[in-house]
């Protein structure tokens, strides 16, 4: 009896032994990395055979046991994961309990245009473009904001998504994060700004953030704009005039262009235009509510992505002269 007990002893020992070497063991895997999807409502016993099927060369059985022994197995968290070389079933459970997802990431660029933000999406990662079949009309639909224009509705930055997340889910976040952006900055409008609503403030904002080519100049081009707007002059702003044209804009902006009334042409017509025409940034919309208290009227770019500002047109010629046309 006593020898039959140390043999248990010995077999349970070497049993021991050998699951605490199979647990810190790295995992034969089929290639590597490997995608996991964990689907919510799979069973432990589910997530074990989903895990083979991905290319982890172990019986899944083996692996279910070790996440029910292990009593997290119902912490396991549905997603998307991906599966290095080098993971035991230690640091794989660790992995799915605590919900450590693969991510990637997408962004969006401050000054894009809605067409511009569509082609990264289409091209970011492992992010499922269910967009892609959708006018902008049906997108906005989606979004919960019918009859809403999407340009500059969406804030520039970089958006970490689950691999196989719907491009949805980025618009979505992109589009409250704008929406935070937008009210902050309309909180902070100073007195004699002359945008009367936010959506006034946004329009503003992304012309500002196409206008500036340094960073510290965007208070002072908001300024002018202000002053101009203030006392019925014309924006006269190209980058208006350019996304009037569309996609037929061929990096030559034509005199044609400049004479030709459309809802864009802030040439032939006083006050913003319809709709903004990119995604400002957080300091273009800092800019455009409160902007430097200047008397310019005009400034001109001076070449090396900063500009000059008059605040008379011959001043403004004469910088023309000097910085355009040498």
């Amino acid at each position: 009896m006593r020898r039959l007990f140390v043999s248990l002893l010995l077999v349970a020992g070497v049993l021991g032994a050998s699951a605490w070497w199979w647990l810190h063991q790295p995992l034969a895997l089929l290639a590597a990395p490997l995608d996991l999807s964990i689907e919510p409502g799979t069973s432990a016993r589910g997530v074990a055979q989903a895990a083979v099927d991905a290319g982890v060369q172990t019986p899944p059985l083996l692996l279910y046991g070790w996440f029910r022994a292990s009593g997290t197995s119902r912490q396991i968290k549905a997603g998307s994961y991906e599966i290095t070389a080098g993971t035991t079933p230690i640091s794989l459970l660790s992995k799915l309990v605590r919900g450590d997802e693969a991510l990637r990431s997408v962004t969006l660029v401050e000054g894009w245009t809605f067409r511009q933000v569509r082609a990264a999406l289409l091209k970011a990662e492992q992010l499922k473009p269910d967009s892609t079949a959708l006018g902008d009309n049906s997108i906005m639909l989606a979004l919960g904001r019918p009859g809403v224009y999407p340009e500059g509705r969406f804030f520039p930055d970089t958006y970490t998504y689950a691999k196989g997340s719907s491009d949805f889910a980025v618009l979505k976040r992109a589009m409250h994060a704008m929406d935070k952006k937008l009210n902050a900055a309309w909180a902070l409008r100073q007195p004699g700004t002359q945008t009367q609503t936010p959506d006034e403030l946004l329009t503003l904002a992304s012309i500002v953030e196409k206008e500036t080519g340094r960073a510290s100049d965007r208070a002072m081009v908001a300024g002018v704009f202000n002053n101009r707007l203030r006392i019925g002059m014309p924006l006269q702003t190209d980058p208006t005039v350019i996304y009037g044209l569309g996609v037929g804009f061929d990096g030559n902006l034509r005199k044609r262009d400049l004479l030709a009334d459309t809802p864009y042409n802030t040439y032939r017509r006083t006050g913003l235009p319809p709709t903004p025409i990119a995604m400002p940034g957080t300091q273009a919309l800092l800019a455009a509510v409160q902007p430097a208290a200047t008397s310019a009227l005009y400034f001109v770019a001076r070449g090396d992505g900063s500009s000059q500002f008059s605040s008379s047109l011959e001043e403004h010629n004469r910088a023309v002269n000097k910085f355009q046309r040498k």
